[in-house]
């Protein structure tokens, strides 16, 4: 990879891998997920999570992408053969680059909805607006396939332009302008909800220490947030990575990314829940939180039309820069693998999302009772396309793990960590190990018929998949190279 491509500012890689993180899911599915299991105690074992599963493979991804200084696909391709492995392996690239681009294809659609009130927010038009007239809007939103490929377009459009614009004038420029703005415009929010919404019930609900509350699904949401949280498996941190300096420390760099994503989720519960609660209403889980509830509570409160205007800012913030880190990994295979120029790679990629987002579209309106895909698999495209997220991103994180746990040596795993000796042989133990069983956890619970069978015989199952897997993989020794 041309040296050019390092990211020119050592903390940009801290805000593009925080920027991937931080989406749409932090400002209302991991709030609720607190909340809603127990609290405190839920954040007690969604941070155990997070250090024995997220952050190695978020380790694992980083050092996969700075050691091959490619596209997680060539990259992926050049890291199999410098250690002889099968290229099978070469999976992790095609998984991360086939979810990246589905993921995509209804991220744009839903935050295209932002848009929507955005507009609303900036006419007044839902000023004072009962709890009819919010519902009615929403459903007319969902209802209106023109509408919402509009706003789908503009948006991935955006997205695509800030992209293509290239490493430096494009991502580089854009993070480190958009990311401290988006912290500006939440703690503007956050002071606007302490002084007129109800904080101490948002604090109650995010915070109270409630171990009865923690059933077994709580502890299994808690392994799955701390996951799909930190963009693993989509191969965004592997893109990003290989911009990454030699010298920058992986270990500190981890830590941080998932120190500030749950900081910011956190915030903007508070923030969101106190609104919601000051005004009354339920802290409904969903898109109907972010698109009734809290337009509801701004309708309701003074100035509320423009801190509604400056959240959605927030919103259309926090989803596109996830949605850039999607679009990044492809782009960048397309450019390496084919005679493209930037511009052109970033405008195939938009182009495919774009038409795969359509599917999501119809699937609110023409196509949500009956279509191909309901007489296929009984559910709706968005549904298929999400389900196969849910199986191909910790498929993906699974095999990292495994891979860079198992075909990397002791030498370059301190090469690249540049750490001590203890964390070094820690972090191999749970990348190795205990990650791998984590994730197999989150890719069963994925799917369907595994709802059939008691937790422990699948517990079993996986722990010894799992071991039995890092064995077989195990070939490779530990010698210096």
């Amino acid at each position: 990879m041309n040296t050019d491509n390092i990211w020119t500012h050592k903390g940009t890689f801290l805000l593009a891998a925080v920027g991937s993180a931080v989406g749409l899911g932090n400002l209302w599915r991991f709030p609720y997920l607190v909340g809603e299991n127990g609290g405190g105690a839920f954040l007690i074992v969604y941070a155990i999570s997070v250090f024995a599963v997220g952050i190695p493979i978020l380790i694992a991804e980083i050092m996969l992408g700075r050691n091959s200084r490619r596209s997680p696909i060539m990259g992926m391709r050049f890291l199999t053969r410098c250690h002889n492995a099968s290229r099978a392996w070469e999976a992790i690239g095609w998984l991360g680059a086939i979810s990246a681009l589905l993921i995509l294809s209804f991220y744009s659609v839903i935050s295209g909805w932002a848009l929507h009130y955005l507009g609303q927010m900036l006419t007044g038009a839902l000023k004072a607006a009962g709890p009819v007239r919010l519902e009615q809007e929403y459903a007319a939103l969902l209802a209106a396939p023109i509408t919402m490929t509009v706003y789908h377009s503009l948006f991935l459009g955006g997205c695509g332009l800030l992209v293509g614009l290239g490493i430096h004038r494009g991502l580089e420029n854009g993070l480190r302008l958009l990311m401290p703005s988006l912290l500006v415009i939440l703690l503007v929010v956050l002071f606007y909800a302490a002084s007129v919404g109800d904080m101490s019930a948002a604090a109650d609900f995010l915070f109270r220490f409630q171990l009865s509350d923690l059933s077994l699904a709580g502890w299994l949401a808690a392994l799955g947030q701390s996951f799909f949280t930190l963009s693993l498996g989509m191969g965004a941190i592997m893109a990003y990575g290989a911009y990454m300096s030699g010298e920058t420390s992986l270990t500190t760099t981890a830590f941080t990314i998932a120190l500030v994503d749950t900081s910011v989720a956190l915030l903007a519960g508070l923030a969101i829940f106190a609104l919601v609660f000051g005004a009354g209403l339920a802290p409904d889980e969903g898109p109907g939180l972010m698109f009734v509830s809290l337009p509801l509570a701004f309708a309701a409160m003074p100035a509320g039309s423009l801190v509604g205007a400056i959240f959605f800012v927030l919103v259309l913030g926090a989803a596109a820069s996830s949605a850039i880190s999607l679009i990044e990994p492809v782009a960048a295979y397309l450019v390496e693998r084919f005679p493209l120029s930037r511009a052109a790679a970033v405008a195939l990629v938009v182009a495919l999302a774009w038409t795969l987002g359509l599917i999501t579209v119809v699937s609110f309106n023409l196509w949500s009772s009956q279509s191909p895909f309901h007489d296929l698999f009984g559910r709706s495209g968005f549904e298929v396309i999400e389900l196969i997220t849910y199986v191909t991103l910790p498929l993906g994180g699974l095999l990292v793990a495994l891979f860079a746990g198992w075909a990397l040596t002791r030498t370059e795993s301190m090469k690249e960590m540049h750490s001590r000796e203890p964390w070094l042989k820690l972090w191999r133990f749970l990348v190795r190990f205990v990650a791998p069983t984590g994730v197999a956890f989150v890719f069963l619970r994925a799917l369907p018929y595994i709802e059939g069978y008691t937790l422990p015989a699948v517990g079993a199952a996986v722990i010894v998949g799992a071991v039995a897997a890092s064995r077989l993989l195990g070939r490779q020794r530990d010698a210096p190279r």
